[in-house]
């Protein structure tokens, strides 16, 4: 079965990939992407781990988890947890900010490339 999410970027200090399940909203799975979204990462990751996401298999659950770790500075959580949505048995596609359409594994690794690109720099 194949689940369509609306991926928004998060404007954090560096570009993360978030996703919303575009579902009804009784059928909707919680992501924390409203939490995300206006910049509250400390409740996204409250709300994301008290329904065990990082046990997850969900991209979006994964990858918007891996978000809220890197925005509270996390980074070898967000890492693992990015790394986790790569490796997902589950796909489907996500709708990124910029109106391109990409299998969830691609923005998971966009989000852990991302997250490195700017680890790197850090440390030099």
């Amino acid at each position: 079965m194949s689940l369509t999410v609306l991926a928004a970027t998060l404007l954090l200090s560096q570009s993360a990939v978030t996703a919303a399940p575009a579902t009804p909203l009784n059928d909707r799975i919680d992501v924390a992407y409203t939490e995300l979204s206006t910049g509250n990462a400390e409740a996204a990751v409250r709300k994301l781990e008290s329904g065990n996401a990082a046990k997850s298999e969900d991209p979006a659950t994964l990858i918007n988890l891996g978000a809220a770790y890197a925005a509270n500075g996390q980074t070898e959580k967000a890492l693992a947890t990015y790394r986790a949505a790569v490796a997902s048995s589950d796909r489907y596609d996500l709708q990124l900010a910029d109106g391109s359409w990409v299998d969830s594994r691609a923005a998971a690794r966009l989000a852990l490339n991302n997250l490195l690109r700017t680890t790197a720099r850090a440390s030099r």
